[in-house]
């Protein structure tokens, strides 16, 4: 990857800066981008995959004015944070990348900033992930949760995980999704092989590859026909969109390829402006063509690694998130309906559950599709109004 000073600076909208917060040998230099002032009450914002801290960009302005020092930063193996285990595939140490790892960066930067409360931590994606666990396991710390997308479901006790549950896939899903009679993979498999980073990599198309990507995703799709998953088997996932289920027999660049069609890119670059512009997208182009995917799809070998999640979790088995827990979603998110019942099992793991919103006019990328109906029911919640 480039020296960070040989790199130009963001395209940041008004009152937004970026800044390093350099850590100490065995923690990561983290690149934040700020807004509002430092001594107001902090929110922490936590993006997914593929996004950056640079997702936050339309939303943080909104909280800033609303009173609140907002922080986000590019999280482990994005972006323009580093001091991460940059190691190929078969040499890097993935316990570096577990989930609670990923807390304790939240954890470390907050001490760096400062602070010894947060007003609340927001995560998008698999940003609510590590906003999930900083929730469950510091409430002493993080006063409030918004989620947006992600769900979260509890940490199921070894003897839970020992019992058959309807949420719970096969143990064959592997075998009975390649049986389908289109074959089929899910994505989350896909992104844990060794092959998933050097094919969404390559040196050209970058620009083209995520603009379809953020697309197929978003409200915008003429393809978006949510239907509600009611078992978790190959039949009933089958219904999930090429980007979650994947053709057997192709990468994540060529399943999106395949997916826009000529139609759908003449509707992508008829609406994608209004809340993705090319200036936007070529930073995302820019940073992942720099840095390469390994680093982010090291969550994902993480998260299918049965065995290290549940070293990784066992200490949190069984607890549930008791601070208040506001779920945000797209009204267009396949998100919702990946799982069975997914908002009463949210309901069951977070004692102090607000929602769903569900936001209209937004697909997956709710805070960039829609940021001011976001902004609106995020300081709602955080006001109490």
């Amino acid at each position: 990857m480039a020296n960070l000073s040989s790199l130009p600076p963001l395209p940041l909208p008004p009152g937004l800066k970026e800044r390093q917060l350099p850590g100490g040998p065995s923690t990561l230099s983290y690149h934040l981008i700020e807004a509002g002032t430092h001594g107001s009450p902090l929110l922490i914002l936590l993006h997914g995959f593929p996004e950056l801290a640079y997702s936050w960009r339309k939303l943080m302005p909104l909280l800033a004015e609303a009173g609140y020092y907002v922080i986000a930063y590019d999280q482990q193996g994005f972006g323009r944070t580093t001091n991460w285990d940059t190691r190929p595939f078969h040499d890097v140490d993935l316990s570096t990348f577990t989930q609670t790892t990923l807390r304790n960066d939240v954890i470390t930067l907050v001490e760096g900033l400062g602070y010894r409360q947060v007003e609340c931590v927001i995560g998008h994606d698999f940003g609510c992930v590590p906003a999930h666990l900083c929730a469950l396991s510091r409430p002493d710390m993080f006063q409030k949760a918004v989620i947006m997308g992600h769900p979260f479901f509890g940490i199921p006790t070894a003897e839970e995980k020992s019992r058959p549950s309807p949420f719970d896939p096969p143990s064959n899903l592997k075998e009975d999704l390649a049986k389908l009679p289109q074959p089929k993979k899910h994505y989350k498999h896909y992104y844990s092989t060794v092959s998933a980073s050097p094919e969404m990599s390559p040196p050209s198309g970058m620009k083209e590859f995520l603009g379809g990507y953020f697309h197929l995703k978003s409200a915008d799709s003429l393809h978006n026909d949510l239907q509600p998953i009611t078992a978790m088997t190959a039949e009933e996932l089958n219904k999930l969109p090429p980007y979650y289920l994947m053709p057997l027999h192709l990468g994540m660049r060529d399943t999106i390829a395949h997916s826009m069609t000529e139609e759908e890119t003449s509707n992508m670059h008829r609406h994608q402006p209004r809340w993705l512009s090319s200036s936007d997208l070529q930073v995302y182009a820019d940073e992942w063509s720099r840095t390469g995917f390994q680093g982010g799809l090291n969550w994902y070998r993480v998260a299918t690694d049965a065995e290290l999640m549940r070293k990784d979790l066992q200490d949190l088995e069984g607890k549930r998130i008791e601070i208040p827990c506001l779920y945000v979603v797209g009204a267009k998110d396949w998100i919702l309906h990946q799982n069975v019942d997914t908002v009463g099992r949210m309901r069951r793991a977070c004692t102090r559950f607000e929602g769903p919103v569900m936001v209209e006019g937004a697909g997956h990328w709710v805070q960039q599709e829609q940021p001011e109906k976001v902004a609106e029911e995020v300081v709602r919640f955080l006001k109490g109004t």
